[in-house]
């Protein structure tokens, strides 16, 4: 850690803050604002934060910064040597000498393995064993959070059977000066682990690795498959092995090189403890439930260790730049293991990670893109995924208004749209169902003549379509804004901003709309609730993705007759128990609170930071609805 705080501030990516900072809410506020400026802003030091632990956030918040902790220069080079080293290792050899080439490869392989080392290490040169978490700068972010979090954790378990380890990343919320929440998930393999105790009636050892390498943070995040150890990962991004030493007080290994290691465990047959809520990576918060109790016997640290932290919230924040190293570095392994035709994989910052992916493939046959879909869909952590949109490979998808011309050119809505049920993320609040609902899957590739309908690849030149906006929010009061400028581009989209008063509301309107002169040319309608600013296509995105569950909330309409298009609307409204008969919980969206914005303009000039940031907050606060986590 304390070599890479060197590389950043040698590279101008660092600012260090000598005034003196509050862990509640004022780093937060700072670093939301730093973390949203253009390619990522600065990575921030607080030296001054009444601990004896310097803070440092924002460390993976740009691509640079991300590049400096995998020592590379473009991430596609991790890929690069992923299928390289795959390919050498699988042709088939034609002899003996052929073979003994592969040895040094080999041999490199295995020196990325983790390795256990006798003796402390650096991160138990001080020695804690009657545990005060007080002693770290544990961060509270959000004002409506449940209280203060550890966000950039590496949760070390260990399968009871097997042995096998794993390394993820769950917040963990600090109860007592020694007892934390475990906020995993159903899906992940510390919940997987956690349950094989349950069943052997053992107490589950736990430690929680802070800072060090920031490949070792990095790859606690890394979407691997079941059993293959994430330090693993760590040793073949950094060329160079993870040394692990015993933990304390616990069955368990530690790196030795971390700057802070908090050493517990979970008790199956103990009650889950009351969790959040928490202002989270979807832009609204998660909202309380019940999670194990982490039981803190010992912690250690380096001499001179810093405390790692992370702020989430409305994108884009520090895990977008997470998210596109791991865009470039696993699409390497999935195109060798199971896709070979796929090109390009993006996940957008509006997407929120689970939301929204785009995928270029090379189609070689009618249904393509739909095969690639279902296997996508089967992939690990792409089971959350909601939308996906499959692309020619000569589409960049990164160039979003690119692919929106393309998508709009190629996706009949009567056609080329897939939907399917499966798993979603635990964050999803949309759904009828707790982590389980529909996703929804768009062809955007040419099409085949086997795949084309009646109206073959009919295409209304959008810039000759007239909009009279003002009769259309006269004729429909409920209307409150509409965003046709992606027409002028010649792409087939309306945003649409509603006050939705009554049950069915969006569908019955949209009966309507699809009828009316110039939007009876239009192929795709989104809507979303009033006040969201439409002409903010990224915030409207943002919005309508997390707030779709697709089979409930598309409507098709299909064209009529020859020469017409047919439509997609997608309802991006809040769902209400009210109207909607929607009885789950729905979540407001993560904001600072006038208090902490107005402190930290006040003090903007003590930190040293530069020219003055705003806060994000202001853009959003409109939007509020509840002065709780939970919309009231």
């Amino acid at each position: 850690m304390q070599n890479f705080i060197k590389k950043i501030e040698q590279a101008g990516e660092l600012i260090r803050i000598s005034t003196k900072v509050n862990t509640e809410l004022e780093i937060a506020e700072i670093a939301d604002r730093m973390s949203k400026q253009y390619g990522g802003g600065k990575a921030l030091l607080f030296e001054n934060n009444g601990t004896n632990f310097p803070v440092l956030i924002n460390a993976l918040g740009s691509e640079k910064r991300m590049q400096i902790a995998l020592n590379v220069s473009n991430f596609n080079e991790i890929g690069e040597e992923l299928e390289s080293m795959f390919k050498n290792i699988t042709s088939p050899k034609k002899g003996f000498f052929d073979k003994l080439k592969m040895l040094p490869e080999l041999a490199s392989i295995s020196s990325y393995m983790p390795k256990t080392v006798s003796g402390n290490g650096k991160s138990q040169e001080i020695i804690h064993k009657n545990p005060d978490l007080s002693i770290l700068p544990i961060l509270k972010t959000w004002s409506r959070d449940g209280g203060k979090f550890i966000t950039f954790p590496q949760v070390i378990t260990k399968d009871p059977v097997t042995g096998i380890r794993n390394i993820g990343m769950y917040r963990m919320q600090v109860f007592d000066k020694d007892l934390t929440g475990m906020h995993w998930h159903k899906h992940k393999v510390g919940a997987r682990h956690f349950n094989e105790y349950k069943k052997l009636g053992k107490k589950m050892p736990v430690a929680v690795a802070l800072g060090g390498h920031p490949v070792l943070t990095y790859a606690a995040t890394a979407p691997l498959p079941d059993n293959i150890d994430e330090y693993m990962l760590a040793g073949f991004l950094r060329k160079e092995k993870v040394k692990l030493v015993k933990a304390i007080t616990q069955d368990i290994e530690v790196p030795a090189e971390a700057d802070i290691i908090i050493e517990g465990y979970i008790d199956p047959a103990e009650d889950f403890i009351w969790e959040g809520p928490f202002g989270d990576h979807t832009g609204f918060f998660s909202l309380p439930d019940w999670y194990p109790k982490f039981h803190v016997t010992c912690i250690t640290h380096k001499k001179d260790a810093v405390y790692p932290a992370t702020v989430v919230g409305i994108p884009p924040m520090e895990d977008a730049w997470i998210a596109r190293a791991t865009e470039r570095i696993f699409l390497a392994p999935i195109r060798l293991t199971m896709l070979p035709e796929l090109a390009d994989m993006h996940i957008p910052d509006a997407g929120v990670a689970h939301n929204l992916t785009l995928v270029s493939i090379e189609k070689s046959f009618a249904g393509h893109a739909h095969k690639v879909m279902t296997a996508l869909w089967g992939a690990g952590q792409m089971m959350f995924n909601k939308m996906l949109i499959v692309f020619d490979k000569d589409v960049k998808i990164s160039n979003y208004k690119q692919a929106a011309k393309m998508f709009s050119e190629n996706v009949n809505p009567a056609e080329d749209i897939n939907f399917m049920k499966g798993p979603l993320d635990v964050l999803d609040h949309s759904s009828n169902k707790f982590a389980y609902g529909s996703k929804l899957g768009f062809d955007a590739t040419k099409k085949y003549d086997e795949e084309k309908s009646e109206n073959k690849n009919l295409k209304i030149n959008t810039k000759t379509v007239e909009t009279d906006i003002l009769s259309l929010k006269n004729k429909y009061p409920e209307i409150k804004e509409i965003n046709d400028d992606l027409l002028r581009q010649d792409i087939s989209f309306l945003f649409i901003s509603v006050e939705k008063s009554k049950t069915n509301h969006i569908k019955e309107l949209s009966q309507q709309l699809v009828k009316e002169d110039g939007i009876k040319k239009v192929k795709f309608l989104i809507f979303v609730d009033y006040p969201v600013n439409v002409f903010d296509i990224e915030q409207t995105t943002w919005i309508f993705a997390n707030n779709t569950e697709p089979l409930r909330d598309c409507f098709i309409f299909k064209s009529e007759n020859l020469g017409e298009v047919s439509h997609l609307v997608i309802d991006g409204t809040r769902k209400r128990a009210d109207i909607d008969n929607f009885k789950r919980d729905w979540p407001d969206i993560v904001t600072s609170d006038e208090e902490i914005i107005k402190l930290v303009d006040k003090k903007w000039e003590e930190y040293g930071i530069g020219e003055f940031i705003s806060s994000p907050s202001e853009k959003y606060k409109h939007l509020i609805m509840s002065k709780n986590a939970v919309v009231e």
